[in-house]
């Protein structure tokens, strides 16, 4: 299996080149030469597997230079009980008749995002020292993706990471996730603005090649291939714990900010799962939403990007979302590079036809809905009192969403994507009850906290670089 850019580059690439490499050097993302289809027979073989085994299984579509035994051994000692508190991983439970919702943040940081930046840690540290190098990682978060890779991280050989966040617009709980570790190898830069500012530090770093070169600069978040394909497999997982044959279809809503988590469910879709739609749900930062809604891709600026109860989809430039575009494009890259490389940065967004639009909710089964804050507040209210379940604010997006566009006899399966606990505020004002943390977390917001404030200036984040790099 090799890999090309969105953006037209098609030098052929393995797994374990772009693993390290983040984005491609004409700018674009990096996306598999085809998706390898699933036949029924092998569904069937797949449905009864444990979770690390049906990993192990699509990984190895999808990776041919790693040993199979060497790829089997990392991901078996990733999806483990221990780790993620269950031995089903990401088990679903059943709200109502048809409605489900799958458990993806049972991890050590509570969110979704350590589904995939678990096993990050574990190729990062595997390919590294078999290389005999380093990597210095540069992430932005609006959350949830900076904790899940600085657990994954720290204290691995050859790594130090580097995370950008925006500077007091992430809830009390996931700021000291981030800024109370103390280990040496990871860095909390505090950037004083919006995720998007942070976002566009990272890939302006990136596009920087003599640069990311001397410094070996890497990156986990979602435009990293290797985190997307490892979301994939819960998509699977959740299908067949939804289903009893593999003649049944379900649908999936999936709270969206920067399209990396329905994104993998379209890659899931491409393979020949059986998903009729893929709902993106987002909050009152609604470009996502009015892209499906109308075809045009409007990005926000900082300051019409509104601070929500729902923070970690508060985003208005979808930086996975030109993966979809591409396919959607019929894998068009001088196409893709002209809307994403010039109209973005140029007028501010596109507008595709009503011919394209119609192929992105037909042919690939995509559709939007909206949350607000009092839809929130009503949803996790309704969720609590009807089903005794309670949901963090990103899900409630996610489950009013769903709510709509259910259909009858189609299975919805909603992805969860954090633990109430990390959005106690607006659970209390919705419920009154304070969410309580697992144990071992209780005292997290009391821990001492480590972070630099920052501009939001690609030059001032290079220099903190330059002085912390791992050589």
């Amino acid at each position: 299996m090799k890999y090309l850019s969105t953006r037209g580059d098609a030098t052929p690439r393995g797994f374990s080149d772009i693993l390290l490499e983040g984005l491609a050097p004409d700018g674009g993302l990096y996306l598999p030469t085809h998706y390898p289809k699933v036949d029924g027979a092998t569904l069937a073989r797949w449905r009864t597997l444990a979770y690390a085994d049906l990993a192990v299984e699509i990984l190895g579509l999808y990776v041919d230079d790693i040993p199979a035994a060497d790829l089997r051994r990392l991901v078996r000692a990733t999806y483990t009980e221990a780790v993620f508190g269950t031995a089903a991983i990401t088990p679903l439970k059943r709200l109502d008749d048809g409605l489900h919702l799958q458990a993806l943040s049972n991890g050590p940081t509570l969110a979704f995002k350590d589904m995939a930046m678990q096993l990050l840690g574990q190729l990062f540290e595997y390919e590294l020292a078999r290389r005999g190098e380093a990597l210095n990682i540069l992430g932005a978060t609006s959350g949830d993706t900076g904790s899940a890779a600085e657990y994954a991280m720290r204290g691995k050989r050859g790594i130090s990471v580097f995370m950008l966040s925006p500077h007091g617009r992430m809830s009390p709980f996931q700021q000291a996730q981030m800024f109370s570790l103390q280990d040496a190898n990871i860095h909390n830069l505090a950037v004083e603005g919006v995720f998007d500012d942070c976002q566009d530090i990272v890939k302006a770093v990136s596009n920087d090649l003599a640069f990311k070169r001397r410094w070996r600069i890497g990156t986990v978040n979602s435009i990293n291939w290797a985190r997307l394909l490892a979301q994939v497999v819960y998509y699977f997982a959740g299908y067949f714990q939804a289903t009893r044959s593999d003649a049944e279809a379900v649908s999936f809503t999936v709270p969206s900010g920067n399209f990396g988590n329905v994104c993998a469910g379209h890659v899931a879709r491409m393979m020949g799962l059986p998903i009729r739609r893929l709902v993106v749900a987002t909050n009152e930062n609604d470009v996502l939403d009015e892209f499906f809604r109308t075809g045009a891709y409007r990005v926000r600026g900082s300051a019409e990007t509104q601070e929500t109860s729902s923070p970690s989809m508060d985003i208005s430039k979808a930086s996975n979302f030109e993966r979809f575009v591409f396919d959607l494009l019929g894998r068009d890259g001088a196409a893709t590079a002209r809307l994403f490389g010039e109209q973005v940065p140029r007028q501010g967004g596109f507008t595709l036809d009503a011919d394209t639009m119609a192929r992105a909710r037909g042919d690939f089964g995509f559709s939007s809905g909206r949350s607000t804050h009092a839809d929130r507040l009503a949803t996790i209210r309704r969720c609590w009192q009807q089903h005794g379940t309670l949901v963090d604010t990103h899900t409630a997006d996610g489950l009013k969403v769903a709510w709509e566009q259910r259909e009858s006899g189609v299975p919805m399966i909603v992805l969860e994507t954090a633990l109430p606990a990390k959005f106690a505020a607006t659970i209390r004002e919705a419920t009154g009850i304070d969410p309580e943390p697992p144990p071992g977390l209780r005292h997290l917001e009391s821990l001492p906290r480590r972070f630099t404030v920052v501009p939001p200036d690609v030059a001032a984040v290079k220099a903190y670089l330059e002085l912390h790099a791992t050589a």
